[in-house]
């Protein structure tokens, strides 16, 4: 398509001579905006991929795939022969019988928070690899008897907890007595801490042994829900109608992760195609630079385009020549931009490191973006979207120029030479 001469001319008006410098510094103008534009979308795109795969994951980790819940203020009975029939259906990893529990969490110190107290047994908390794995302080040989608790490590800093201190927990669903209904309250020696590594886990949510919760909660030989992990957490829906049969007329139900993170998950994807769109707009910004600098272009070579029709070049080699001055641009910058956007992500976590040290700031905040670290996941999907959209945009930013370059009358151009 584009023969020596074409190749050898447009190189030639990319090399500013002395006198067309001005022409040279806005093509390179918009050749720094296309790849600061495809650099901030590759970046985007791919922090908002890995808040979506990092919460996806933190909260599967942490949450079984299917949870089979009793209704409120009820418990599952006779659990031990459902756990078996649930674990013998193919396509499950494990069922987790917990019993989980509202309280409000005091000090000696004081303050108190409400949290969540989750009951387990040793050998269940033990397959709970993002708690076990994660153990910053202590460790599960404490997780025994009827007075051992385990805390998140953000709990432990709000409280200033440390191994052997204790923790107060009041449950509001009380013992009835003549003279009302007393809240059930017991302090629990801490065993453990663990960095799960999502904020709200972190602050609000607590362990103890399964039969210690029971005593506690007055929910004797029961439990409220069964966490139930699979093989393939894409494809829970074919075990759904097996689980509903094991199930059977007990009064409880279910529901799989996707239903139950579905408003985290939904907000995540359109806050990443809604990001797309509005940076895509400096891409767009930049290719407008691309034609401004190429009508220059064309007004400052029109003597040139004359002289090249009046030695014999036709229509279609000058709008050959102008369109690879502007595809160099494109390109170019595509390239750049792309290559920027790939290192960055790849040290997105240094580079944070780096300005919280020199500003003295805080760049990403746990409290509010759940998680505790930056997360980045580069989307191979994403990175090719950018570049198409980088390159069309910028093709297309180069063909009116360019045919207002192949249109140009020789006789008129050289008329006042």
């Amino acid at each position: 398509m584009f023969g020596p001469f074409e190749r050898a001319v447009a190189g030639r008006y990319l090399r500013a001579r002395r006198g067309e410098r001005f022409v040279s510094i806005i093509a390179i103008f918009s050749l720094i905006g296309i790849a600061l534009g495809v650099a901030t979308l590759i970046v985007v795109t791919s922090v908002m991929s890995g808040f979506q795969a990092e919460l996806e994951s933190r909260i599967l980790g942490v949450n079984g795939h299917i949870n089979i819940e009793a209704f409120a203020g009820s418990q599952i009975d006779n659990y031990p022969p459902l756990l078996t029939e649930i674990r013998a259906i193919p396509g499950i990893v494990s069922a987790l019988p917990v019993l989980d529990g509202q309280a409000l969490l005091t000090t000696d110190r004081g303050g108190a928070k409400g949290g969540l107290v989750r009951g387990m047994t040793l050998d269940d908390l033990r397959s709970l690899r993002p708690v076990s794995d994660h153990m910053v302080a202590g460790s599960l040989a404490g997780f025994t008897g009827d007075d051992a608790i385990i805390v998140g490590v953000g709990l432990a800093q709000s409280y200033q907890l440390r191994l052997g201190d204790s923790l107060t927990v009041l449950s509001p669903q009380g013992a009835a007595t003549p003279f009302g209904t007393v809240p059930r309250i017991k302090a629990y020696k801490v065993v453990g801490i663990f960095d799960a590594g999502l904020y709200d886990y972190n602050n609000n949510v607590v362990f103890m042994p399964l039969a210690a919760a029971q005593v506690f909660f007055q929910k004797p030989d029961g439990i409220t829900n069964i966490e139930i992990r699979v093989a393939d957490p894409d494809h829970v829906d074919a075990l759904l109608p097996p689980l509903q049969k094991a199930i059977g007329d007990r009064h409880i139900w279910m529901r799989d992760w996707r239903h139950a993170n579905d408003t985290i998950i939904s907000v995540l994807q359109v806050q990443k195609d809604t990001m797309f769109i509005v940076l895509g707009m400096i891409v767009l910004v930049a290719a407008f630079n691309v034609i401004s600098s190429l009508i220059m272009m064309v007004k400052d070579k029109t003597r040139d385009i004359a002289v090249l029709r009046t030695l014999g070049a036709d229509a279609g080699s000058v709008l050959r020549i102008f369109l690879m001055c502007g595809a160099f641009v494109g390109v170019s910058g595509t390239i750049i931009g792309t290559i920027i956007g790939i290192v960055f992500c790849r040290n997105i976590v240094a580079i944070q490191h780096f300005v919280e040290q020199v500003s003295g700031g805080q760049v990403f905040d746990s409290s509010v973006f759940m998680l505790t670290a930056l997360p980045s996941d580069i989307d191979w999907g994403d990175v090719i979207r950018v570049v198409v959209l980088a390159l069309v945009l910028s093709l297309l930013a180069t063909l009116y120029p360019s045919w207002k370059a192949a249109r140009t009358d020789p006789v008129v151009a050289l008329r006042h030479e």
